[in-house]
């Protein structure tokens, strides 16, 4: 929901950046890689209950996400840049929660697989769609700079990071952001499906 406001914000930040990398011969991919690397170093930092450590490796890792496709954009977007980053951007997404997991097992591990599911729904409904999206010659007049068809929802990538940053900072309540999150998911679920039953009917 919050995904459009926060491209038009950070948008000249990122074009900046991405021209010093371009500058600096720094590819897209690699841009995409490192910041997975990142994404990856934050799980391992919250499992490992160093929560401000997470949330700073978090947050540095989806700058990299918005660098790499402004990146791209300077000079020819590929379908394989697309792809790497949208099944990278999912194992990040699946590693946090899975992180708080293993950080306590005994209060975490039932909400983080709650919110798991979620993911799961949010996802498939998100891929399917652009799939068939993709396959009717279908283009987002919301995201035209995206490289799949991105169906928006109650739950984007902005959310998402909001409410990994509060698990971090205020890690006591898990539970609380894990189902409190995994509530607004089904929601986006729900209008994604309704939205592929319109749309492909």
């Amino acid at each position: 929901m919050l995904d459009r406001a926060a491209i038009a914000l950070l948008r000249p930040l990122l074009e900046r950046g991405a021209r010093v990398l371009h500058h600096l011969r720094v590819t897209a991919n690699a841009v995409t890689l490192i910041g997975f690397v990142f994404g990856i170093a934050a799980a391992v930092s919250i499992a490992q209950q160093a929560y401000a450590w997470g949330l700073l490796l978090l947050m540095t890792g989806r700058l990299c996400d918005g660098l790499d496709g402004a990146l791209a954009r300077l000079t020819q977007p590929t379908d394989r840049g697309a792809y790497l980053d949208i099944v990278l951007d999912f194992l990040f997404y699946a590693s946090i929660p899975l992180a708080f997991a293993f950080s306590n097992p005994a209060e975490r591990a039932l909400p983080a697989a709650v919110l798991l599911a979620a993911f799961i729904g949010t996802g498939s409904s998100f891929l399917a769609y652009a799939a068939l999206a993709e396959r009717r010659g279908l283009h987002s007049d919301a995201y035209p700079r995206k490289g799949i068809f991105y169906l928006g929802g109650l739950t984007e990538g902005t959310e998402t990071l909001v409410c990994f940053a509060l698990m971090c900072l205020l890690p006591a309540w898990f539970a609380l952001w894990a189902y409190g999150f995994a509530v607004l998911c089904a929601v986006t679920i729900v209008t994604r499906v309704w939205a592929g039953w319109r749309a492909f009917g």
